[in-house]
């Protein structure tokens, strides 16, 4: 097609109206045919021209990120349109420089959906000459959902292999210890003085290590024992309310305002109130321990088509991308004293919750957790017809 629109406008003083008409009509029809072609892409498109200003952008980019309303073809940077911070320093930095960058991957929260993009920039070359520049935009978010939860498949796996065996020969021992332990407190009674408290002291620690083995283990257990759920229709603002009035007193001695913004409208779905409380109480516990100078814990949820989104956020300290990657795995922590199986336990209630959680966090700038709950579907009943045939 380009060839003939070529060679048609070297002889284009030699055509007639009719002619000239039916070549503007075949170059409309192949404009428009790229227009289709890109607007059906699934992965997003900016081009602009050589000074950095946008000429053309696809249905797919407005969907994945934020753009800035109103006329912006031609008129503006690139960068000046794109309304996430941080794909919009990376391209304005990036195209500063006449580079080139390829999979460059950031996570972002745009119309209440949690995404990993994978943006590169690539030069606009034509006959031999750069003529502006491509940002390319693709969703991996299912991707890296797929390859996290391998991971955890794998982990949780490895976890229930070591843990079954080793948490039962773990709980006896602790049990004789805390048995012997309390004998000894006995047997040292008739001690008095400074001798009765330095030994009373160390009893203590052992009492406490003890008890904090014990937890462990019970967390061990409870990650590799199948779960029992009995999911019946609840109400998921109600539970959430719930567990913030359990936690209130601890929310406010470490100095955190909580704000609720719970949709009233939300359908109900399918809890198991008693773990599912346990996975929100797990989430909200490392929001306290992200905000150890205080701060504010939001807690909203929404209807989004056929699912209900639970979403717990904090303005705390925030995680690095490896942490992300890594916090529903089994044994990892940030934590001095933490046993690395909380998050399991929320990804795996979640999980029997047939949801989802992804979490989407900056450094210094605090954490999201999102739960996505499916909705039940209504039960459709088939008509009887009792009637006799018409004639």
């Amino acid at each position: 097609m380009r060839g003939f629109v070529k060679r048609a406008l070297e002889k284009i003083s030699k055509l007639d109206s009719e002619q000239i008409e039916q070549l503007l009509q075949a170059v409309a029809e192949e404009n428009e045919r790229l227009a289709v072609v890109l607007d059906s892409m699934n992965d997003g498109v900016l081009v602009t021209d050589p000074e950095h200003r946008l000429q053309l952008v696809n249905k797919a980019a407005e969907r994945l990120i934020p753009l800035a309303p109103g006329r912006i073809i031609g008129d503006r940077f690139i960068w000046d349109i794109i309304g996430d911070d941080d794909i919009a320093g990376f391209v304005q930095e990036t195209l500063s420089r006449d580079d080139t960058v390829t999979d460059r991957e950031f996570t972002l929260d745009h119309g209440g959906v949690t995404r990993i993009l994978s943006c590169s920039i690539l030069p606009l070359v034509q006959a031999g000459h750069i003529r502006g520049s491509i940002l390319q935009l693709v969703d991996i978010s299912e991707k890296r959902g797929r390859e996290a939860r391998l991971r955890r498949a794998e982990s949780l796996a490895s976890l229930t292999t070591l843990a079954a065996g080793v948490a039962h020969e773990i709980k006896n021992p602790l049990g004789s210890i805390g048995i012997h332990a309390q004998l000894i407190e006995k047997a040292v009674s008739g001690l008095d003085g400074e001798d009765l408290e330095t030994v009373r002291g160390y009893l203590e620690v052992i009492g406490e290590e003890i008890e904090r083995l014990n937890r462990i283990v019970v967390d061990f257990l409870f990650a590799v024992r199948p779960m029992d759920t009995k999911l019946e229709s609840g109400d998921l603002n109600q539970l959430a309310e719930d567990l913030l009035g359990f936690v209130r007193y601890e929310l406010e001695q470490a100095g955190i305002e909580v704000v609720k913004d719970l949709d009233p409208a939300l359908p109900e779905v399918k809890l198991d109130a008693r773990y599912f409380k346990q996975a929100l109480l797990n989430i909200v516990k490392n929001a306290i321990h992200a905000m150890p100078e205080g701060g504010m814990l939001r807690v909203s949820t929404q209807t989004r088509g056929d699912e209900v989104l639970l979403r717990v956020s904090d303005n705390g300290v925030g995680m690095s991308e490896e942490v992300m990657d890594k916090i529903f795995e089994p044994y990892f922590t940030t934590r001095d004293f933490g046993s690395g199986i909380g998050l399991t336990l929320v990804y795996k209630v979640v999980k029997e919750h047939l949801g989802d959680i992804s979490v989407i966090s900056r450094e210094r700038y605090g954490s999201t957790f999102t739960i996505t709950l499916p909705v039940p579907q209504r039960e459709q009943h088939l008509i009887t017809w009792d009637g006799e045939e018409e004639r």
